[in-house]
């Protein structure tokens, strides 16, 4: 029972540590037992999808209750901006870095360089503006009831504004766990000994990736469970969780073939722009599914 409590209290920590390395969310040092070990921060790894899952409900609880005020577009808004806020742009950042660095014709050495160069160039500004505008674009579809679909006593856009919510906690956790299968197949691309957190630099092992995606099925699981509680189609809750893990998936495959390529492997920006292009594609799923165009 003693080994069982200690395995139970260091996992709490390793999802503490996740918690704090993804997000602006302050984690008390007392919280981690008051000491740290480097090789936290990649045994943590297994826990992204749920600091994704936190992330997810953030995003919409915010859109919930900005749309009580304000139409749908401005409710997405301001829940992407409270997510960015959360996070720090934090993947964001990455997607950005990359497209400046493979948007381009440049060899491996000088992509990694411009990577590495702080300033925000033309490839990842436009990059940037086009992630977040599609991601707005599918959100705001996803929200937004058609005229046809509407009538005085229609609760289409409640049911809407549910259905986007658990779109938002599941591509934000299934998302993450995208990266961490990345660290398990490729090697580590960049010079490891300026890696700003060098146990991400390292290769992580399958079982840490196996340990991820059991991480995802924890989430999905959590969701089948509410919506069986609360009486809501599991037909197509499943068929909106299953069409969006299989699109994420090959986002993750065919990332891996372009960093590969490109540079040989990951690095953290290449890591924090896979998970943005998974969280897209699975959205992209998710209302393919829930709002499909007739």
């Amino acid at each position: 029972m003693n080994a069982l409590w200690a395995a139970l209290r260091h996992e709490w920590r390793l999802l503490l540590v996740a918690v704090q390395f993804l997000t602006r969310i302050p984690v008390n040092a007392r919280a981690l037992g008051g000491a740290w070990d480097p090789a936290w921060l990649q045994a943590c790894l297994r826990h992204f999808p749920w600091v994704g899952a936190i992330v997810g409900t953030w995003a919409a609880a915010v859109t919930w209750l900005a749309a009580q005020w304000w139409p749908p577009a401005v409710a997405v808004l301001l829940g992407m901006a409270a997510t960015v806020w959360l996070t720090g742009g934090f993947h964001e950042d990455g997607w950005a870095d990359t497209c400046d660095g493979l948007g381009g014709a440049v060899d491996r050495q000088k992509a990694l360089t411009i990577m590495k160069d702080s300033r925000l160039g033309t490839y990842g500004a436009l990059g940037l503006i086009l992630l977040l505008a599609t991601k707005a674009a599918i959100l705001i579809e996803m929200a937004s009831p058609r005229i046809t679909e509407l009538n005085p006593s229609s609760e289409i856009q409640r049911v809407l504004l549910l259905w986007t919510g658990v779109g938002l906690v599941w591509c934000h956790a299934a998302s993450r766990a995208v990266p961490v299968w990345l660290t398990g197949m490729l090697p580590y691309a960049g010079d490891e000994a300026h890696a700003k957190a060098k146990p991400l630099a390292l290769q992580v092992s399958r079982m840490q990736v196996v340990l991820t995606l059991l991480s995802v099925l924890g989430v999905a699981l959590i969701i089948w469970a509410v919506f069986r509680w609360s009486g809501w189609p599991l037909g197509t809750l499943g068929q909106a969780m299953g069409r969006s893990a299989v699109v994420m998936a090959l986002v993750a495959w065919v990332c891996g073939r372009w960093f590969r390529r490109r540079l040989g492997g990951f690095t953290g920006d290449t890591l924090g722009a896979s998970q943005q292009l998974a969280e897209v594609a699975g959205l992209l799923a998710w209302l393919s599914v829930i709002h499909p165009v007739g």
